[in-house]
């Protein structure tokens, strides 16, 4: 396990030692049910993307969530409870051992901040160099259903942090500028991503706010496992794809929902394998 991060994993947990722990374990658990010592990446698929996954790797091994020490279930409509074990042909015959996490909980199920994390945390302690975070946002701008937005920056409007205590981070560069390269190409957008806390959408004032002050995509996730896995030295990348149009009265029907996640899942699979050639 790299020193560096076990420290920081320590610094984080500063104020409950047995919490690093528990991470440690469920990194342990992770390597002993699949047999990969060391990772190399992480990929969290928001609502509605399992599709990509088919378009990633081969699936080498399966892992409950519920069996992960201090790990939450998800239970919203569109996630899944696995973290899955893939190895994924980059190129030259080159291979890469990816975890996939194929759900996550959110702040307004009523989990805080420590649960919402605690997956990331632990899969950070399996080696891994870069992590890339997937959602499904609101749009702030005359933008297309099923564009995918490469995220550059962020505004957390939720209130509440990762941290508990004095646990000082430089989050300035938060969102990788070497994978954000990498992504901005492939993608159709780059923009600045906002956390809400939810359940409620935004109203039309803050939808204007919001959008005048230069966030693009709106959502309920993604912000604290970044912060998370930046404290903890692996680098983030971002992908929040078009679901809903935010930015007009227009409501957005479901049936146009799964139509934009629907055009959306090979996008986000070609840039999360492109961006894994890459590093």
């Amino acid at each position: 396990m790299d020193a560096a991060r076990s420290e920081a994993l320590d610094y984080c947990f500063q104020r409950d030692p047995l919490a690093a722990d528990e991470v440690r374990k469920g990194a342990q658990l992770i390597a002993t049910r699949t047999g990969v010592e060391r990772y190399d990446a992480l990929v969290v698929l928001g609502s509605g993307l399992r599709d990509a996954l088919d378009e990633i790797g081969k699936i080498e091994a399966r892992l409950p969530l519920a069996d992960l020490p201090g790990v939450p279930v998800p239970a919203v409509e569109g996630h899944g409870a696995e973290l899955l074990s893939l190895r994924v042909n980059v190129h030259s015959g080159r291979e890469k051992h990816l975890l996939v996490a194929t759900g996550r909980v959110h702040l307004y199920e009523g989990y805080t901040p420590t649960q919402i994390c605690q997956l990331v945390r632990v899969c950070a302690m399996t080696g891994i160099k870069a992590a890339i975070l997937t959602n499904a946002g609101g749009c702030l701008r005359n933008w297309t259903l099923g564009d995918v937005m490469t995220i550059e920056d962020h505004f957390n409007f939720s209130g509440v942090s990762p941290f508990e205590g004095p646990v000082f981070t430089d989050i300035w560069q938060v969102w990788s500028p070497r994978i954000t390269r990498i992504l901005a190409p492939i993608t159709d957008r780059v923009g600045t991503y906002s956390l809400l806390r939810g359940p409620e959408f935004q109203t039309a004032a803050e939808s204007r706010m919001l959008a005048n002050n230069g966030v693009d995509n709106v959502g309920m996730s993604t912000i604290l496992e970044a912060i998370s896995l930046h404290q903890l030295g692996v680098e983030v990348g971002g992908l929040s794809v078009v679901s809903d149009l935010s930015f007009d009265d227009t409501p957005t029907e479901h049936e146009d929902v799964l139509r934009a996640m629907s055009v959306a899942s090979p996008k986000v699979a070609n840039a999360i394998t492109a961006c894994l050639a890459a590093l």
